[in-house]
């Protein structure tokens, strides 16, 4: 995940959120514009399709293109582009144009969704699923959604929406005022049908759960000035806990200023965070920055999975390079890198790497990701189900077997 403004570190291009804050508006549902007669609809696919070529041409941090001949990239793509017959197509066309760089962090982000990203709230009845064991799996429910009000459940298997098995590329669009009909398997394998409305909703959680021992569980879904907020509260509330677990499943990444004030939360000074260099190969030092920073002095351990990504791998690697924390679970999706959102016609954005990251270790961690201290594998059906944690519990073991710090 959001809120495009300036330079960004994401996930894959999915989630997008600024270096700089303060982006976001009312939350309000994105309307579709009128459709475009034919001569007006390929003289707008050229005008982004143009925008888009030139600003990787001009922005993109690698001057020699990965090895990509990019000129003839226009080439070939801008005939398709132009004959594009919608704008579902014509992001289509921009999308295989970014893959050819193969880089984590190019993307053209169609209209709809640039919206969503900047009002933090997207049409939705409030689930999330994934491919599990072969089967589309709830592994989450966002609390208070109309999901969870109807009594959906992580664990449950979705089959269909209105009357329609789902397909391998959804490409359906969920909207206000336009009641969803899911067909369902629940936890007992027993067929249940339900009827949702969707509301705009705000997906990043920020959860504290208190454990057994006096350990403590934070969760917080992307890294914004709201998050950076939350947890270095939650971290002074609890100065005394004697250690935390920090969950950074799913967490795409987000603003470089809160991780780099989020890493002042857990060091009693500021602390190398890693290199950035730019195109014209200028390279800065990062560091933590304190600022009213919690200190957190207990223990800590970090809980990932292959989709925690850009500013949260940076925040795993920088803790566990400095000895400051176990990391527990699956390697993280080696996406990390500096970018930047433009706009594009008709209210688009491209996302451009502008900015390499080099680790700690004097590697990049873009392609290699975080390997966690202890690698475990992905959460079962029958877990989620049961509504057990094993990465949590390894995490709560971890802290009751550690020795205190001398």
């Amino acid at each position: 995940m959001k809120r495009p403004s300036s330079q960004c570190v994401t996930l894959m291009g999915l989630a997008l959120v600024c270096f700089v804050g303060g982006c976001t508006s009312t939350p309000t549902e994105y309307r579709e514009p009128p459709p475009l007669a034919a001569t007006a609809r390929s003289s707008y696919n050229l005008r982004v399709f143009e925008r888009t070529w030139q600003l990787v041409n001009k922005k993109y941090f690698d001057a020699h293109f990965r090895g990509v001949d990019w000129p003839a990239m226009r080439i070939k793509y801008r005939p398709e582009a132009i004959a594009a017959p919608n704008e579902e197509a014509l992001y289509q066309v921009l999308k295989r144009l970014c893959a050819e760089l193969k880089e984590s962090h190019l993307a053209a982000i169609p209209p709809r969704r640039a919206h969503e990203f900047s009002t933090e709230h997207r049409a939705s009845v409030g689930l999330r699923w994934q491919l599990l064991e072969g089967q589309r799996v709830v592994i989450d429910v966002l609390p208070a959604s109309p999901a969870a009000s109807a009594g959906v459940r992580p664990g449950w298997l979705v089959l269909s929406r209105n009357d329609t098995p789902l397909q391998e590329k959804d490409t359906y669009i969920t909207k206000l005022h336009q009641p969803v009909t899911y067909g369902f398997l629940d936890e007992h394998d027993q067929p249940r049908s339900l009827t949702l409305e969707p509301q705009l909703l705000n997906f990043d959680r920020l959860e504290v759960r208190e454990l057994s021992d006096g350990y403590l569980s934070l969760r917080f879904d992307v890294f914004s000035h709201t998050s950076l907020h939350w947890l270095s509260e939650q971290l002074k509330a609890h100065a005394t806990a004697r250690g935390v677990v920090i969950d950074l499943r799913s967490n795409p990444g987000g603003n470089i200023l809160a991780l780099n004030v989020a890493l002042a939360e857990f060091f009693p000074k500021s602390v190398a965070a890693g290199r950035m260099i730019k195109r014209n190969g200028h390279e800065s030092e990062n560091h933590s920055l304190a600022w009213l920073s919690a200190r957190y002095a207990g223990r800590v351990v970090i809980l990932t999975d292959h989709p925690t990504g850009s500013a949260a791998e940076i925040f795993s690697h920088v803790l566990h390079y400095h000895h400051r924390a176990t990391v527990i679970g699956q390697p993280t999706a080696g996406a990390v890198i500096a970018s930047r959102l433009y706009s594009l016609p008709g209210g688009g954005r491209l996302q451009v790497p502008v900015t390499d990251y080099i680790g700690l270790d004097g590697h990049r961690l873009e392609g290699r990701g975080v390997t966690p201290d202890v690698v475990r594998p992905a959460r079962t059906l029958a877990e989620l189900r049961a509504q057990q944690d094993p990465d949590l519990v390894a995490a709560l073991e971890i802290l009751q077997q550690a020795q205190p710090e001398k």
